[in-house]
């Protein structure tokens, strides 16, 4: 009976670790990245707050990085582990070589600063989890 509800009760206990991450990573976002990053903008409110704006939407940032990491199985889990592995390296040590953002995107706003003094590697996890978890099947 316990091995019966054990197995019953944890697809509940993975959502909520699930979803205990994506608070996580959604709160250094709003503390951190978004003094720079705004968190969804539609193309048509992004050209006209273009001027305005310090980074890239972060949306723009997920679904670059998304189509230009490609890996040659298609594996989703293992394109998920490259991506994130790349968004906690970039943040950590951004340098103009390794950005995807397209060219006019780094012509305006540069390239960005290293968080590894403003950020622990437990918050630069969330995060990059949440970057590529919260885009997930987002349309752009």
């Amino acid at each position: 009976m316990k091995k019966i509800l054990l197995t019953a009760l944890l697809p509940f206990f993975l959502l909520a670790n699930e979803n205990d991450e994506l608070k996580a990573g959604q709160k250094v976002f709003d503390n951190t990245c978004s003094a720079c990053h705004v968190e969804i903008l539609d193309k048509k409110t992004a050209l006209k707050t273009f001027k305005t704006l310090k980074a890239p939407p972060m949306n723009e940032v997920a679904m670059q990085l998304k189509s230009n990491i490609i890996i040659k199985d298609d594996d989703d889990d293992v394109h998920r582990a490259v991506v994130i592995a790349f968004i906690k390296d970039y943040i950590k040590y951004p340098k103009l070589a390794k950005t995807m953002c397209n060219p006019g995107a780094v012509d305006r706003f540069g390239v960005m600063p290293s968080q590894k003094s403003q950020l622990n590697d437990e918050q630069i996890n969330a995060v990059s989890i949440w970057i590529y978890d919260r885009y997930e099947g987002v349309e752009f």
